[in-house]
């Protein structure tokens, strides 16, 4: 197995190769301190506000693919054979403003200027991907963004009217797309990276199965998929986390498989990357997912990752187990398959042995007759951590409720299953009075905790209330929906 001690990469126009990168090291430092492209701000150092935002492009199936990412949780390890672009790359014709830049002048988007950079980069990236957008894309797109004194309005004038300024065709990123590309693909040279201090060493397996093997052999490692938990690890608690295994650049964990039965995803997939199949196939779940995080976030995270932390607040968690999904386990090349709601033991604690790792996700494609809705309750609508999050899943068979599945987090130490209020839901009429019946018996199923986020009894209430939500949704349909 060929390996290399550094890592290589592109910043804007150059190649940068660097040695001795520790696991802990992150982007926006690098970027801020050693480079001195300052326009990349650190505001949260927890992925929250999009001041650090950048775009990371990679190849993926031979594709050139840019995301804006945050950079202040993005370890400088993970960007090995990645394009890195920063705002001091953006450039109009002859030296001028970029559109996006033009746009936010001429609307005055910015007001103190420290967000600026970020809500510019963010922009760039949805003007590369859709030149004139609508008012919910824009929304979307600024999800990750938090400005505090110039008001959202002139920014979504912005976003309008970038298009006036110049199209992407003129855009040095797709003039240079070719070249960037084989610049890209001459840096893949299939070696395991090692680099970094002893006590804080970042690897980058070579594949899939070099993972498998360097895991077994170091189980003590922590697993760096997206960094949208370990970065907070790092940056607010202060945490070693060496060695630490980078596994985002691995094409065999961000594979999509659209079977008749099931869908399978590896562990690596984004929830950007799985945001196309929800809505396909999926689409009752499509605004729960757009309530994950923000853009940059979700362009980092991964759905094996989020599974894989265990947390009792995931968000992926409570939908997949109302779906039936089943996780599949990875030793060297042993491989076992359990329920997903099996896979979380306690609080902190998974069925996951030393060595292991969650290598696939499979999830049952909806059947005739079953109705799925997912909900999440929290502060902030978007880019914020659940309150109450909850998955659920009835099928109906002559009236009758054949089978059911409701799934909580953020009500105990885990995701879990309300079992009794299935119980007392499974075989009665569907109607009102089973679901309030099902309701009543929640608190013998949970008994949440108090915390900064919620009381125990709005946990309880607000579990209870989503349940009736998802019955009188289904009875009075859209109308409903839009009113909430």
């Amino acid at each position: 197995m060929p390996q290399r001690d550094e890592i290589r990469f592109l910043l804007n126009d150059r190649e940068v190769a660097l040695a001795d990168v520790a696991a802990t090291r992150t982007l926006l430092d690098f970027l801020r301190l050693d480079r001195r492209l300052t326009g990349t701000k650190e505001g949260c150092a927890e992925g929250d506000c999009g001041a650090c935002t950048v775009l990371v492009g990679r190849l993926e199936s031979g594709a050139l693919r840019y995301e804006p990412v945050n950079a202040c949780i993005r370890f400088l390890a993970s960007v090995d054979g990645c394009h890195v672009v920063t705002v001091e790359h953006l450039r109009g014709e002859g030296g001028a403003l970029h559109p996006v830049q033009q746009a936010m002048v001429a609307e005055h988007g910015s007001q103190c200027g420290f967000c600026t950079p970020g809500i510019v980069m963010a922009l760039y990236a949805l003007w590369m991907k859709t030149p004139e957008p609508d008012e919910a894309q824009i929304e979307t797109a600024l999800q990750g963004n938090l400005c505090r004194c110039t008001g959202y309005a002139p920014i979504i004038r912005a976003a309008q009217s970038a298009a006036r300024y110049g199209t992407p065709a003129g855009d040095r990123l797709v003039q240079e797309r070719d070249r960037v590309s084989a610049r890209l693909a001459a840096l893949r040279d299939g070696a395991r990276v090692v680099t970094g201090p002893e006590g804080d060493r970042a690897i980058l397996p070579a594949d899939l199965d070099d993972f498998a093997e360097v895991y077994a052999d170091t189980p003590e490692a922590t697993i760096v998929a997206g960094a949208t938990d370990v970065g907070l690890w790092v940056t607010k608690f202060l945490r070693p986390i060496g060695p630490a295994i980078f596994t985002g650049h691995l094409d065999g964990l961000r594979r999509i498989e659209v079977n008749d039965s099931d869908i399978r995803i590896g562990a690596g997939v984004s929830y950007s990357d799985f945001a196309p199949v929800i809505d396909a196939h999926f689409p009752c779940l499509a605004d729960y997912w757009s309530r994950i995080a923000g853009w940059q976030v979700r362009n980092m995270g991964t759905i094996g990752g989020n599974i894989a932390n265990g947390s009792p607040i995931g968000d992926t968690p409570p939908a997949l187990i109302a779906l039936g999904a089943g996780v599949t386990l990875r030793h060297r090349g042993v491989r076992r398959t359990l329920p997903l709601e099996a896979f979380f033991v306690d609080y902190g604690k998974q069925d996951r042995a030393p060595g292991e790792f969650v290598e696939e996700i499979r999830i049952p494609r909806i059947a005739p007759g079953q109705i799925v809705a997912a909900y999440k309750v929290s502060k902030r609508r978007d880019e914020d951590i659940s309150s109450v999050a909850a998955g659920f899943s009835v099928t109906l068979q002559e009236g009758r409720i054949a089978a059911c599945r409701l799934a909580y987090g953020g009500m105990a130490a885990t995701p879990k299953r309300a079992s009794r209020a299935e119980a007392a839901l499974t075989g009665q009429p569907w109607g009102e009075a089973a679901i309030r019946a099902a309701m009543a018996t929640l608190s013998d199923d949970f008994t949440p905790l108090t915390d900064m986020r919620a009381s125990s009894a709005y946990r309880m209430r607000a579990a209870q209330n989503l349940l009736l939500r998802f019955y009188l949704e289904h009875e009075h349909g859209a109308a409903m929906r839009l009113s909430a």
